[in-house]
């Protein structure tokens, strides 16, 4: 989805395959556009209105997973959101997330590490926030925060930081081996954008609570986060978890862009509902006649 790209396609591959990052490819973020509409809805009111037109069949497949699980089946599906700040992850859980019964998610917002979990390995706390068996689970922010930031603060040694490329692939793909679907979404947001969005926070004194001066410093840093960004993209997209880059700067269009991705996924599990179990269906119903 480059930026040569922003012509409406009108007869695109599946949404997953347009804005996948390809195995064994070097990223440039600048060859992608974070206000493109390759595909799909032109305008924010056809989004708005086909991100909702998915919830029906969203919710669905969602407790289709979450039933075959209790009857043992062991998959499940992995949301990670990654991006720069103002990207929209917040807003990604509350408007796609919301298209899903609670009970069968896991929502984790990840930020910097506890001292008890700097005890440990970088992975750990990742491990005890994977999805059980059926359930969804959504992560804002990730183990990629301990290649990006820990790369741009320097918070580790770099050949340290080199290793964990290696072993977080290793990670993933065992995840995979297990039965989990991992759906890596960069949400790509412009430097000029997030600069309204911040504006935006100062200008109403109802967003205040989400501004923080820090984020002007870490502005500071942009190229160095991009940098971060494409080496991870680059090194970390593989066949059992690629990576997909979504353009952030329309809201509307973030939405629409990874519910697709979500129906995608699911509709690819096609999970079922488990047949009766340890009970005959017809003498439960006589039963329940007679009663």
């Amino acid at each position: 989805m480059a930026k040569k790209s922003t012509k409406k396609d009108d007869r695109p591959d599946r949404l997953r395959e347009l804005l996948r990052v390809p195995p064994g490819t070097e990223t440039d973020l600048t060859a992608y556009d974070a206000e493109a509409v390759p595909v799909g809805p032109e305008d924010k009111a056809a989004g708005v209105a086909a991100t909702a037109a998915m919830a029906e069949r969203l919710a669905e497949l969602q407790e289709r997973l979450y039933a075959a699980g209790t009857a043992g089946d062991r998959r499940r599906l992995l949301l990670v959101l990654q991006g720069m700040d103002t990207c929209g992850k917040g807003g990604t859980v509350k408007h796609v997330i919301g298209h899903f019964n609670p009970a069968g998610c896991r929502i984790r917002a990840f930020k910097a590490p506890t001292p008890e979990e700097q005890d440990h390995h970088f992975l750990w706390r990742i491990n005890r926030e994977l999805p059980r068996s059926g359930e969804i689970g959504i992560f804002d922010r990730s183990h990629y925060e301990d290649v990006l930031i820990a790369r741009v603060r320097e918070l580790a040694p770099r050949e340290q930081i080199r290793r964990r490329y290696d072993e977080i692939n290793a990670f993933e793909k065992a995840l995979a081996e297990d039965g989990v679907t991992l759906i890596k979404v960069f949400l790509h947001i412009s430097y000029e954008q997030q600069r309204r969005r911040l504006l935006q926070r100062l200008d109403n004194p109802d967003k205040h609570w989400k501004f923080n001066v820090g984020d002007i410093e870490e502005r500071a840093l942009w190229p160095a986060y991009q940098k971060a960004y494409e080496l991870a993209l680059t090194r970390c997209s593989t066949a059992e978890a690629p990576w997909y880059v979504v353009p952030a700067d329309r809201k509307w269009y973030r939405n629409w862009a990874v519910s697709q991705l979500l129906l995608e996924h699911l509709e690819e599990l096609d999970p079922r509902y488990p047949a009766a179990g340890g009970f005959d269906v017809e003498e439960s119903r006589k039963q329940l006649l007679a009663s």
